[in-house]
């Protein structure tokens, strides 16, 4: 029987390998990974574990033991650095010069910090999150830490604030648009979170221009353009990710944006390989137009399972519902759907409060919704995506009615 090597033992990695076992396939699994640890949970790296409410073994996604179970060969610690196809079959060889042979594969490599190119960006104490051993250095500074500056309005950024004012510490976030979170959500609520973190003690800044960072071998601060220096004995850069697509580019797969193209089954541009995960871009799930690139566990997880069916021949569209969530302090943020090319969003509820959603519709259509500290609208709506329904607009921000009840059938 064929055998399999997955490229990134991450979420996706580690998916794909479980769901070609529960799928029947019983052939040889590898599932290799560039870090010493075997596949673990990203999102508790900027909450519970920064936080110390999670430890390294809470975020192991399985026992050590299980993958001997399910006779899955983990290999951490000893990156691809390089995959070739010989007729049917291919070789991939590691860093240490270790050779992997396998008949089909599948690349879920993940993505990495985009660096801050700026004088400075280089000191000590300039930090990125994205992974276990960036998580560990940053909790190894975070007691001695009087002064952290965040640049980046994004949802790891935000995090990240959020546990260092609730840890007492002095906290500026600069970002450079006009709005926090502005690729993923409406103006209401990029701006209910702006007043949120500001009630909380955190200087938010809109529209920041950065000069510099300034220290001698360590930072100790960040100089905006118009003179002012912001004191910081930790800088923490969030400023998005970009994809791992150095092996695709490789194999000469299509790229688009520098992310995985792939279609509906996860199929590359090569039919022997498919990828999953934060490096793809994939056709629309819900339908709209265009291609999206989906950086959460959820895409991880439903996608690398429409991976592994593809390698068996069972084919089975991607069509699962996005979903996504932030914690920052005690506001839980859901969302479900995609809000991209809204034409209207509908307020239900007060954000004065801390408990509203923001529903969003195209052409009269729902197709998304914000939720903060509101989970029965967050899944009533998750709910109506997955079975093609809608709620009426109008009828939206009427909180005497729940909102499962105002869900119905979308037109024909």
């Amino acid at each position: 029987m064929d055998d399999i090597l997955i490229i990134g033992a991450g979420q996706a990695g580690m998916q794909l390998a479980v769901s070609l076992r529960d799928l029947g396939f019983t052939g040889p699994i590898t599932l290799s990974g560039s870090e010493a640890s075997g596949p673990y949970q990203r999102p508790p790296l900027s909450k519970a574990y920064l936080s110390g409410e999670a430890d390294v073994e809470t975020l192991e996604l399985r026992a050590p033991s299980f993958y001997d179970d399910k006779h899955i060969t983990l290999r951490c610690d000893d990156a691809v650095v390089a995959v070739e196809f010989t007729g049917e079959r291919g070789v991939a060889t590691t860093a240490s010069g270790a050779r992997i042979e396998f008949a089909q594969l599948a690349l879920t490599p993940g993505s990495e910090p985009r660096r801050l190119q700026i004088e400075g960006g280089d000191l000590d104490g300039v930090l990125y999150l994205r992974d276990l051993s960036d998580a560990d250095e940053l909790k190894g500074r975070w007691d001695a830490a009087a002064n952290v500056v965040v640049i980046g309005g994004g949802f790891i950024g935000l995090e990240v604030a959020a546990a260092a004012r609730k840890a007492g510490k002095a906290v500026t976030v600069l970002e450079a648009a006009d709005r926090l979170i502005a690729r993923a959500v409406s103006p209401i609520t990029s701006e209910f979170y702006r007043q949120a973190h500001r009630r909380r003690g955190t200087d938010v800044r809109l529209d920041a221009r950065i000069a510099r960072l300034v220290g001698e071998t360590a930072v100790a601060g960040v100089e905006l353009e118009d003179g002012e220096l912001i004191p910081a004995d930790l800088v923490l850069i969030g400023i998005g990710v970009v994809p791992r697509s150095g092996l695709a580019e490789q194999l000469g797969l299509e790229l688009s944006g520098g992310a995985i193209v792939v279609d509906e089954f996860a199929r590359t541009s090569d039919p022997r390989i498919v990828a999953a995960g934060d490096a793809v871009l994939l056709p629309h799930p819900l339908g709209g137009e265009g291609r999206v690139r989906l950086e959460s566990v959820q895409n991880a997880v439903d996608q690398a399972k429409v991976a592994a069916a593809t390698l068996i021949g069972k084919l089975e569209p991607y069509r699962a519902v996005p979903w996504f969530w932030s914690d920052q302090a005690d506001l839980k943020l859901q969302i479900a759907g995609l809000s991209s090319g809204f034409d209207e969003a509908v307020l239900r509820g007060n954000p004065d409060d801390e408990h509203f959603s923001v529903l969003y519709y195209r052409d009269g259509q729902l197709i998304a919704i914000d939720s903060v500290n509101d989970a029965p609208d967050y899944m009533a709506v998750r709910r109506a995506l997955g079975q093609n329904a809608t709620i009426p607009a109008d009828q939206a921000p009427d909180t005497s009615r729940p909102l499962k009840s105002l869900v119905v059938p979308s037109p024909a």
